[in-house]
């Protein structure tokens, strides 16, 4: 457990657990983490995305909820197994705190890639240089670019998404770090014509990459246990108090 922060698991809806951190509201003061695992799978949008970019039909059928989240970005596939989804607290205040959004996600970006290379994953990197537009379906979904801070592969491919929401009680991050990357489920349910669905799955599967399947390329394994046990034993520890 690092020194400091408080750790817990997170069960519900996608909608729930983008709605409300009650052990945050409790105590703002205090640095957290939250292992978040979905009861159903679930398009979540970013706060600035209309919902007319889902096939309402589509996604029925497939089981498929849709969701909103209040930081930005695009849409992101979440289902119970996949991707391994922690959200991080960060007092106003804090060491950890920076005043610059855009510069707000360095320290998380370097402590997923501690995280991974601790889970077996190397040749890893955390962006510093801006949004990389990466395909043209960045806007449209969440592995289609990458932001600052975002953990990427030796060759551009994102494995880790990160957004946040702030307040003057300090910032709320999410973490989304694939395990296996397949964007055709995430396609299926967009309201795309079926020569975009086909173009944006084919520019999508080449734009990420899931970190179990970069672990098994290189004669590895790793698994959503160990990249949350890694992930907590990257994060650095608070002052005392």
């Amino acid at each position: 457990m690092p020194h400091g922060w408080s750790v817990e698991q997170r069960t519900g809806d996608a909608a729930t657990l983008h709605a409300s951190w009650p052990a945050v509201a409790v105590r703002p003061a205090e640095r957290a983490l939250a292992i978040c695992r979905v009861t159903a799978p679930a398009l979540v949008l970013g706060s600035t995305q209309p919902e007319s970019i889902v096939d309402r039909a589509r996604a029925e059928v497939a089981g498929i909820a849709v969701a909103r989240r209040r930081s930005g970005g695009g849409a992101v596939l979440v289902t119970p197994e996949d991707p391994v989804w922690i959200d991080v607290w960060i007092p106003a205040g804090d060491p950890l705190w920076r005043d610059d959004v855009g510069r707000a996600f360095d320290w998380l970006g370097d402590a997923w890639v501690d995280a991974l290379r601790r889970s077996g994953i190397e040749g890893v990197a955390a962006r510093r240089q801006g949004r990389a537009p990466g395909t043209r379906w960045s806007e449209l979904v969440c592995f289609g670019g990458v932001a600052t801070g975002e953990v990427v592969t030796g060759d551009g491919r994102k494995v880790v998404g990160l957004a946040q929401r702030r307040d003057r009680q300090g910032s709320w991050f999410h973490g989304a770090c694939v395990l296996r990357w397949d964007p055709g489920p995430l396609v299926e349910v967009l309201a795309l014509a079926p020569d975009e669905r086909r173009s944006a799955a084919a520019d999508l599967r080449s734009a990420a990459a899931g970190v179990a399947d970069l672990a098994e390329a290189g004669g590895g394994h790793t698994d959503h246990s160990l990249v949350v046990a890694s992930l907590v034993d990257s994060l650095p520890a608070a002052p005392a108090r």
